[in-house]
């Protein structure tokens, strides 16, 4: 049983994004000579993403501040507490990368990470993003539709979901044996999820490349379902015919009684040891909660995915 503090982290005491930029700029500039030296020249890179085209999608909530975003993380293969991922993966290797695509395709394919990242033009899209712990963030995501490289393997008719495995390396994440899940880590969406232009494929945020405890190099944002449907560090995508496992759905002694496949954010449908009728956003006043919206607020745009389904039953 993994046992998590309770996260008491207040909006004042968390450091204002333009002094967070200002230290890392300057801490940079006073090391640059010496890390240019010590490294490859194809890992000296700008960590700075643009320009960037104006979403559709976006929200006009308040961010939550970039220190939080990088500093409490679920990245269990770091560290099962929410400051290890940021303390432990500073020299996780994101380059090269490569991801997979097969399956129930016509053109299967590998492709590199600089590849995928010019599919598209990279916008930013400003998300809500829960977890099924009760708490929830406003993030300023980077990237383009999920669906722009689902299609470069032209699926078949075969093709009803799509199954995502992140990266794992016992050298580089040694914490990854004490996770208390089965790694490494497994995702799936249902195609018409998958394919919908919500679902993103996320290389950034907040104007850089994804910080290595946000799942760099690549990850997905699902923004209408719980933040662990968003898999990161992904290095193979599968199109299957029948419904994949899923890490969490495979949790616990019966497969589904942690989490479901589906996993839609549902204020109705309460994890086994909580409520999810309310949220704390992160950044805000401690014991401030608000109420759980259905879908987590995208069901206008969602909600006709799931017409007929018992989104108890099926959660």
């Amino acid at each position: 049983m993994i046992i998590r503090k309770p996260f008491d982290l207040h909006y004042s005491d968390v450091t204002p994004r333009q002094l967070y930029m200002d230290r890392r700029r300057f801490l940079a500039a006073g090391s640059a000579a010496l890390g240019a030296l010590a490294l490859p020249s194809s890992m000296v890179a700008d960590t700075k993403l643009g320009p960037l085209a104006k979403s559709p999608f976006s929200i006009a909530d308040k961010e939550t501040p970039l220190a939080v975003i990088s500093g409490f993380n679920n990245y269990y293969e770091f560290g099962t507490g929410k400051e290890e991922p940021a303390k432990n993966a500073g020299s996780f290797v994101t380059r090269p990368w490569t991801v997979s695509l097969e399956g129930e395709v016509v053109k299967p394919k590998t492709l590199d990470i600089d590849a995928i990242m010019k599919l598209a033009p990279l916008e930013e899209r400003i998300y809500r993003h829960r977890c099924v712990e009760r708490w929830s963030i406003v993030v300023p995501w980077i990237g383009f539709s999920l669906s722009t490289l689902l299609k470069q393997v032209e699926p078949t008719s075969k093709a009803k979901y799509v199954a995502f495995e992140t990266y794992y390396d016992p050298k580089q994440m040694p914490l990854g044996k004490y996770a208390g899940i089965k790694i490494p880590y497994i995702e799936g969406l249902r195609m018409d999820e998958a394919m919908h232009p919500l679902a993103l494929l996320c290389v950034g945020l907040y104007g850089e490349v994804l910080p290595n405890q946000n799942g760099a190099p690549v990850r997905l944002v699902i923004p209408w379902k719980y933040g662990y449907k968003s898999i990161k560090s992904i290095v193979k995508i599968r199109f299957v015919e029948k419904e994949p496992p899923t890490t969490w759905d495979l949790y616990g002694e019966h497969p589904g009684e942690e989490y479901g496949f589906y996993s839609n954010v549902n204020p109705t449908v309460d994890h086994p040891r909580w409520s999810q009728a309310k949220e704390q956003r992160i950044g805000m006043e401690s014991g401030i909660r608000t109420p759980t919206q259905m879908f987590n607020g995208y069901a206008d745009q969602v909600a006709s995915l799931y017409t007929g389904m018992d989104l108890k039953k099926f959660h």
